[in-house]
């Protein structure tokens, strides 16, 4: 498995803390501040900002609240919604919490090392342990799914109130993780399974399953979309990355597979990254139980369509004849460090979704901690 040697993965910051496993990091989308819950039941928010005036230098973070949650059990997932108000956490309780600042407070980031943040809901449905959740682009939609295989749609109204759209029973084993698409309300659930399933509103019925995705051979973990919504990732037990590809509204189709991991793949993300060529789909993270981060760069091949010189109708039937191969997605390993959290699992990895970090991410490990990372060029940041 070859590396491209223009890149590598920079430890920006150590952050620990956490007194049990670290099970996910959340970064919120309007502010720099950086989530992670854990085992312990505690939600801890860290702070940065950069130390130098050039925008490709050093971070600094630090830890501002460790904000002691309302769940008697382990804390499995945190996600911000798009305000960055608000964030919301699962946990193996089987319950939902929503948290906020008792008061907004003043200053461009808002940001004051005395912030307290408050149980404003806790909303309650599954039967058994919470494993993800996750805020629509919109924010106006919530869904989690659980260990009892099914996966909730909650409403988000005024004043912390949420009410429940659907509970979709399509899985038929524990649903392992959830993901919003970037800008439509389309919702994908991942599961024990070995399946995802595809999920949207029906404005004159409920919400309902629209397609399965089949060909993992064992429990998918991670889902991630591509920045542009076409393509859908899942990760799995399988040791493989499967890409799917959006071909009609509502129609996807398997068009790429990935191998880079030793060992069950957890958490995957997908961002725009700093692509190194006009045909870039953006750089996808993966981490797992081999303690490995490793970073993609995803393509689409240069289509061969456009040569100048042919004859109108020779170019129509070349195009026509290559119009299945014209897009045809690539990936490219540009970064990979192994023993990212010693000898823990990593069960987390997200990148940063603010302007200006496109090349900064997060991770969260078995060891109780959260560390920062930035991909690099070899040749000096």
């Amino acid at each position: 498995m070859d590396v491209d040697p223009q890149f590598s993965l920079q430890l920006v910051s150590s952050l620990p803390g956490h007194e049990e496993r670290a099970w996910q990091v959340a970064w919120n989308p309007a502010k720099p501040l950086l989530a992670s819950c854990s085992a312990d039941k505690t939600v801890r928010l860290y702070s940065y900002q950069r130390t130098s005036e050039d925008q490709e230098t050093l971070l600094s973070f630090s830890h501002i609240n460790t904000i002691s949650t309302a769940h008697t059990k382990t804390v499995r997932s945190v996600a911000w919604a798009p305000s960055g108000k608000v964030f919301a956490t699962g946990s193996f309780d089987s319950n939902v919490g929503i948290y906020e600042k008792k008061q907004e407070l003043d200053g461009e980031n808002g940001l004051d090392e005395s912030e307290e943040w408050e149980c404003a809901a806790m909303l309650e449905g599954h039967e058994t342990e919470c494993k993800s959740v996750a805020y629509s682009a919109t924010g106006t939609l919530l869904a989690s799914c659980s260990r009892d295989k099914t996966v909730w749609i909650w409403e988000v109204q005024p004043d912390a109130d949420f009410e429940c759209m659907g509970v979709l029973m399509e899985h038929s084993q524990d649903v392992k993780c959830v993901a919003w698409h970037p800008t439509e309300e389309i919702l994908a659930s991942a599961s024990y399974d070995d399946t995802i399933k595809l999920y949207i509103d029906d404005p004159s019925d409920d919400w309902y399953c629209l397609s399965t995705l089949t060909g993992h051979e064992s429990t998918v973990w991670s889902l991630a979309w591509s920045p542009d919504g076409n393509y859908l990732a899942s990760a799995s037990d399988d040791l493989s990355i499967r890409i799917w590809k959006r071909v009609d509204q509502y129609k996807w189709k398997f068009v790429h597979q990935i191998k880079g991991h030793e060992r069950s793949i957890y958490s995957i993300s997908w961002n725009i990254g700093k692509g190194t060529s006009s045909k870039s789909m953006g750089w996808l993270a993966s981490t797992g139980g081999d303690g490995k981060i490793n970073v993609w760069e995803m393509s689409v091949s240069p289509s061969t369509t456009d040569e100048l010189h042919l004859h109108s109708f020779i170019r129509r039937v070349k195009q026509s004849l290559e119009k299945s191969t014209e897009e045809i997605l690539c990936s490219k390993l540009i970064a990979s460090i192994s023993s990212a959290h010693g000898d823990s699992d990593v069960n987390s990895v997200q990148w940063c979704p603010r302007p200006g970090f496109k090349d900064l991410l997060a991770t969260a490990g078995d060891d109780g901690s959260v560390k920062v990372w930035r991909v690099v060029p070899t040749n000096g940041s």
